[in-house]
Formats: C-alpha cells, sequence, structure tokens
C-alpha cells in the first residue's frame, strides 16, 4: 500500500492556518512577533464589557431557563459533541430542550427554523447536524434572544434552550454555562491573534448562573486542568470514533472493513453484522476533513487502524461544492471518511442528479464525559425550574 500523502485543498492557506496553530500553543518568536496585535483585542473587548457594564447595552431574558455551551478559544474544542450529548440527557432527564444557534457559514440572514432536510447552505452544517442527530428544534440567528423568541413562538412546549457556541454571546441572558476546552488547553494563554485566547481568561462569566467546564479529548483516566476552571468544577471527556461509518443512503460498514480484509471481514463479537456495502477490493480509503482541527479526526482514524492513503484538510465549515472539488482529482476506487460536520453538506451533493460517483462514508464521533458532569448539569439546572410535565 502505498505512503500516506496530505494534500490540503489550498496550500498557502492550509500553511499558516497550521502555523498559528503551532504558534497558540507556545510563545515562541511568531506569537511574540503578533503579541501587539492582541492589545486591539484586549481592548476591544474591554470597551464591549464597558457598554454592558454601563447600561448602553442590554441583555435580553428569555421565559425559560437558558444554557449556553461555548469556549473561550478559537475552534475544534468539541461544542457540538458536548451540546448533542447534553441535549440526548436532558431529554432523557424530562425536558423539552430547543437550541439556538448563530450558523456560521450560512449564506443567509436573518431569523430560520433548522428542520433534518434544511441545506447547510442556508443553515450552517453545525445547526443542521444537531437538528439531524437529535430532532429537538433548532433555530438559526444572529440575534439570538430574537432567535429564541421564535423557537418559543414556533414550539411553545419547549422548556429549556441550550445556546451553541454562546459564551460571548452577552446579549442573551443565561442561567448556566458550559465551558468547552480540548487537550490543548488555552495554549499559550495569549488573545488572538497571538493566541488561541478569544476574551481574556479567566474573567467573570457574562450575566451570572453556574458554570461548568468540560476538557474534551483527554485519554481515558486523565483529569482536566483544574487553571482552566477559574475555580468551576471541572469534568474530562474522551472522545472515540463510532465503530461503523455510513453512506449518504443509509448503508452502514464496519470500520474494521477497511482494516481487514473482505475474506476475514466480520462484526464485532455478538453484534450482527451490518449490511455489506461495496468496498474496494484492496480496500483503499482515504479520508477528507473540513474542520478547524482536521488532524485529530484524521490521527482518530489511525488510531483504529485505518491506513489512510491520502488526507485532505480542508477549510473549517468548507461547503459542499468546496468538498466535491476536493475529490475530483482521484480514483473512484477509494472509500472516503469524513467527520458528520462535513457529510451534512456532502451527502447532500452526492445525492444530487448526476453528480460523481464517489464513495464517501461518515463516521461519528462518540464524547463520553465524566460520569459526574450530567448530575452537576441536573443540580446546576434543578436550581433554576425543573422540567414540567
Amino acid at each position: 500500500m502505498s505512503a500516506e500523502r496530505h494534500e490540503p485543498l489550498a496550500p498557502a492557506r492550509a500553511t499558516w492556518v497550521h502555523a498559528l496553530q503551532r504558534a497558540w500553543l507556545a510563545r515562541g518568536a511568531l506569537a511574540c512577533l503578533l503579541w501587539p496585535l492582541s492589545l486591539l483585542t484586549r481592548a476591544a473587548w474591554a470597551l464591549r464589557s464597558a457598554l454592558y457594564r454601563s447600561g448602553l447595552k442590554r441583555s435580553s431574558r428569555l421565559p425559560v431557563p437558558v444554557l449556553v455551551v461555548g469556549n473561550v478559544v478559537v475552534g475544534g474544542s468539541g461544542k457540538t459533541p458536548t451540546l448533542i450529548g447534553l441535549v440526548q440527557h436532558l431529554q432523557a432527564q424530562g425536558w423539552r430542550p430547543g437550541v439556538l444557534s448563530r450558523g456560521h457559514g450560512r449564506r443567509s440572514t436573518g431569523c430560520l427554523p433548522v428542520q433534518a432536510d434544511s441545506h447547510a447552505d442556508q443553515t450552517g452544517d453545525e445547526p443542521l447536524l444537531i437538528a439531524q442527530a437529535t430532532g429537538v428544534p433548532v433555530y438559526v440567528g444572529r440575534d439570538r434572544a430574537a432567535a429564541g423568541r421564535a423557537l418559543l413562538a414556533a414550539h411553545p412546549g419547549v422548556n429549556l434552550l441550550l445556546c451553541d457556541d454562546g459564551m460571548q454571546h452577552w446579549a442573551l441572558a443565561r442561567d448556566l454555562t458550559v465551558l468547552v476546552f480540548d487537550a490543548r488547553g488555552h495554549g499559550n494563554g495569549w488573545l488572538l491573534p497571538a493566541g488561541m485566547l478569544r476574551q481574556p481568561w479567566p474573567a467573570p462569566v457574562w450575566g451570572g448562573g453556574p458554570l461548568l467546564m468540560l476538557q474534551t479529548g483527554l485519554p481515558a483516566g486523565a483529569r482536566p486542568d483544574p487553571a482552566l476552571a477559574a475555580g468551576a468544577p471541572a469534568f474530562a471527556a474522551t472522545r472515540r470514533l463510532t465503530d461503523q461509518a455510513y453512506d449518504a443512503h443509509g448503508r452502514r460498514l464496519a470500520l474494521q472493513r477497511w482494516v481487514q480484509s473482505p475474506a476475514h471481514g466480520h462484526g464485532e463479537q455478538g453484534k450482527t453484522e451490518v449490511e455489506p456495502a461495496p468496498v474496494s477490493a484492496t480496500l483503499r480509503c482515504a479520508a477528507l476533513a473540513g474542520i478547524a482541527q482536521p488532524e485529530a479526526f484524521f490521527a482518530l482514524l489511525r488510531q483504529r487502524g485505518l491506513a489512510l492513503q491520502h488526507t485532505l484538510a480542508l477549510p473549517d465549515h468548507a461547503d459542499g461544492a468546496t468538498l466535491l472539488q476536493a475529490l475530483a482529482p482521484y480514483p473512484s476506487d477509494l472509500d472516503w471518511l469524513c467527520t458528520e460536520k462535513d457529510a451534512v453538506k456532502l451527502f447532500a451533493a452526492l445525492r444530487q442528479p448526476g453528480a460523481p460517483a464517489h464513495r464517501v462514508w461518515a463516521v461519528a464521533l462518540e464524547q463520553e464525559p465524566d460520569c459526574g458532569f450530567y448530575a452537576a448539569i441536573d443540580q446546576a439546572l434543578g436550581r433554576v425550574a425543573a422540567p414540567s410535565p
């Protein structure tokens, strides 16, 4: 099998992005060079804080509790799987949640509902993934308070709202905040562009209410970094890929089929073999990811024993056309593995009449927090309100 090749769609852009991501982990030459620009970020943050403290800008409170899931660092910390896990847990506890999101990367404006069959160009890829994964009402809008009012008007049974990526969205009052970090922590501790911090941290959480910190992507048994939590309860979460991939037509295939030969492939012990699907005789596979940290996805695939012949690191929130364009130069006998965030765009493009016959499989990410995390969520929400019958 040939050696793996890394072929990003935009080499110059990818080079700068990767250089910045490396610089954010230490206070090296590039970070120090960019540090003066971080003073502008600090000044803008101080001005914004002053406007809210003075009352010139105000927060709107909605008639149901609001749980914010956010971060203070740029990209890839695990907000979306954290939010999906929270929605599923809260549903099991009797809550009827809805989700608010800005809808980053969408081409539409205003406040819109997100349906399972919506187009990512209109809603954003992450809200569409949340809607498909949870089935709860999801609305997107730059003004999250207005989006919340629209959601509650359309779905009066909703009794709890989760605000995706809402840490810096002070216009919406909150009752509980879940702050998400990944294994990088806060890097070198500097503000953008010299570091990965979007805001000064530690800092008071605007609007009050309890704060919980979740650090994702840690090895099993590892403890979260208490310095990140600013005195709040801190929890860890592990990540792994699911045992099956699925394609645009709903067919499922065990990841193990890309590790073993077809003659010896079988389902996991104690589990029924999933439906066979066309795979290349040599089980050749590659991977693409249009996420903030594509190498993290590739590393998880390698950990499962997959030998990736190609990896395509694409811009975060890359649209369906860009993803298809990236696959165009490659032979049709490759099985491409992608994230679910990419799949909500790529699968829609592949279902179109006349679309190229690429074999693309999505691999879901499972995130398992400490057992005490959800108990802490329940306790914090219990102080605000209990789910109505």
